[in-house]
């Protein structure tokens, strides 16, 4: 009996910047890890509702007794900058493909058009869905109880949390660890002997197998040519492309498993990496797990492997592209006084232009080009989930969904978490005993860094960046995307400039 109770597991909620998928696939550890007969306390001084998800898994939760539970539903909230380009004389020239392709919303509405708020309700109910059945599970009630305790407001603080069962009880932090000591067959004065997931991970034998399955890892945006060594994750075309003919190049790698984590981004990238994906499948099984978002290029980039594995709260889908244009000039005029003349030889010699409003034919130009990659997008789509272009049209028009109704839609395979992504690969590739390898094999983006700049350098540059982030807040994003968009004026866009924040 005592060495039983030596078997748990201590669970502190404290706040976790995790995705929607990210959160389910550490729940569903938890509970495999409880399967063993080992139990799991859970301790927070205020438990968000995100965290509440995760520790509903545990066999106690404990608060604060000043403290709180959060119980309040989900909302999305979406910047709309159009009154601020009005303002300043900028007109933002616009062309998407799809009616739910809602990228470019904030830049010409005020508001959420109906389809772009009929989807984003349609992504709350799923992931809604989810949470209930977890608080369910925890409170010994049903869903609808759940809901109608959310609906009345009826949990406020930790008193509210313990009298519907949300916890199992008030206590402080000390009384929390004393606990501990007890089950754990420990003196008041002895020590709690916790072992981190770092030091936890450092006794785990490492595998001597020859065959190996590659992680292949696809995090942040897709962007063409060379990742940025100081800026956040990105996909970028021409270093991934390295990693994935390393992958394809190496006997002993058996099978690939891409782990995408993605909102997309340019579209002749996704285009550069998906067919080298497709060179890499012509040689060895490749499997895609999703992250918590796998969307417009991100999806794009997956759509052509063998299977598609997603969580039921990955944001994925968004099949559809746009590109996008600022006119400039008045703002020069009006506000600045500046004025622009030219001489050419051409009619487009300086297309495109941003100190001037494009012609009729110039529009032109650019929604057959938005068309005709849309058009290529469903193709791709089409091919690899053996669908016909109708029906990848049907349930794109640049509509994201969670993965659950992914998978009633044909968009995945199957739902599960990178582990049945990998069991997958080992039994497509016909092989039972393997080691897992990741790719790419991190040096530590510290050291990237410094293999380019000086130290001043990194220091000055992370902290005005991180200045900016801190003061501007959620305008921080859309500074860097109106940038991302003049920069690149000649792209045409797979991506969610914003990403629907569920909260």
């Amino acid at each position: 009996m005592q060495k039983k109770t030596r078997k748990l597991k201590v669970f502190k909620a404290n706040g976790s910047s995790n995705g929607l998928a990210t959160s389910e696939q550490l729940r569903s550890a938890l509970k495999d890890f409880k399967k063993s007969g080992k139990f799991i306390y859970a301790y927070g001084d205020f438990i968000s509702q995100s965290d509440y998800y995760l520790t509903s898994v545990a066999d106690s939760i404990f608060i604060n007794p000043i403290g709180s539970v959060e119980l309040k539903g989900l909302s999305s909230q979406i910047a709309f900058l159009k009154g601020a380009l009005d303002k300043l004389d900028v007109e933002p020239e616009i062309f998407y493909c799809g009616q739910f392709k809602s990228a470019t919303e904030p830049f010409r509405m005020e508001k959420m058009s109906e389809p772009n708020r009929k989807q984003i309700a349609a992504l709350h109910e799923s992931v809604w869905s989810n949470y209930l059945t977890a608080f369910a599970e925890f409170v010994k009630t049903d869903t609808a109880t759940i809901n109608s305790w959310t609906q009345q407001g009826l949990i406020q603080n930790a008193s509210d949390a313990l009298k519907y069962k949300m916890v199992s009880g008030l206590k402080y932090k000390d009384q929390v660890e004393s606990l501990l000591k007890e089950k754990t067959d420990l003196k008041e004065d002895e020590d709690l002997k916790l072992v981190s997931i770092g030091d936890y991970i450092s006794t785990v034998p490492m595998s001597t197998n020859k065959d190996q399955i590659a992680i292949l890892v696809g995090e942040g945006e897709i962007v063409d040519g060379q990742a940025s060594s100081y800026s956040d994750p990105q996909i970028a075309s021409e270093t991934f492309v390295k990693q994935i003919r390393k992958v394809k190049e190496n006997d002993n790698i058996k099978a690939v498993v891409l782990r995408v984590n993605s909102p997309g981004g340019s579209a002749l990238a996704s285009e550069i990496i998906l067919r080298e994906i497709q060179l890499l499948k012509e040689k060895k099984p490749v499997v895609v797990s999703m992250g918590d978002l796998a969307a417009s290029g991100g999806y794009y980039i997956s759509c052509q492997a063998d299977s598609i594995f997603a969580l039921p709260t990955t944001i994925t889908g968004s099949i559809g592209v746009f590109g996008m244009m600022f006119n400039t000039a008045k703002f020069f005029k009006n506000k600045l006084g500046v004025t622009f003349d030219e001489q050419k030889n051409a009619p487009y010699a300086d297309f495109p232009n941003l100190n001037r409003e494009m012609t009729a034919q110039e529009k032109t130009f650019i929604q057959n080009g938005v068309d005709s990659i849309y058009q290529t997008f469903k193709s791709r789509v089409a091919v690899g989930r053996k669908m016909s272009i109708d029906y990848v049209d049907s349930v794109g028009q640049g509509r994201v969904w969670t993965g659950d109704i992914g998978l009633k839609l044909g968009l995945v395979d199957a739902l599960g978490g990178l582990d049945r992504a990998i069991q997958s690969a080992a039994s497509l590739a016909k092989i039972e005993k393997y080691r897992v390898v990741t790719y790419p094999q991190d040096e530590g983006k510290m050291s990237e860094i410094m293999k380019s700049l000086g130290k001043a350098q990194i220091q000055e540059m992370y902290s005005a960046q991180q200045i900016l982030e801190k003061e501007l807040g959620v305008n921080f994003r859309w500074m860097t995307t109106i940038k991302k968009m003049q920069e690149n004026k000649t792209r045409i866009w797979m991506t969610m400039p914003y990403i629907p924040e569920i909260k």
